[in-house]
């Protein structure tokens, strides 16, 4: 991969940011299944399994666009 390539996927949250995001992001996919039905369901624990991905792998494209995290401005 170029270098190019390789800095944007560079890690943008921190390990306590990273532990949040996992544990909110598993907290919120289980708790839809016992709270909501249906097509909700579903689509609020993908969102929570989407957090819990960006705590997974440390970097989150949102938080790069908008210039937070490690070397950006917190």
């Amino acid at each position: 991969m170029s270098e190019d390539v390789m800095t944007f996927y560079r890690k943008n949250i921190g390990g306590l940011h990273q532990a949040v995001r996992i544990a909110l992001g598993v907290a919120v996919a289980v708790a839809t299944f016992v709270y909501l039905t249906g097509a909700a369901a579903w689509l609020v624990a993908l969102g929570g399994a989407g957090f819990a991905l960006t705590g997974l792998v440390g970097y989150c494209p949102m938080c790069a666009m908008a210039g937070i995290g490690r070397g950006g401005a917190s």
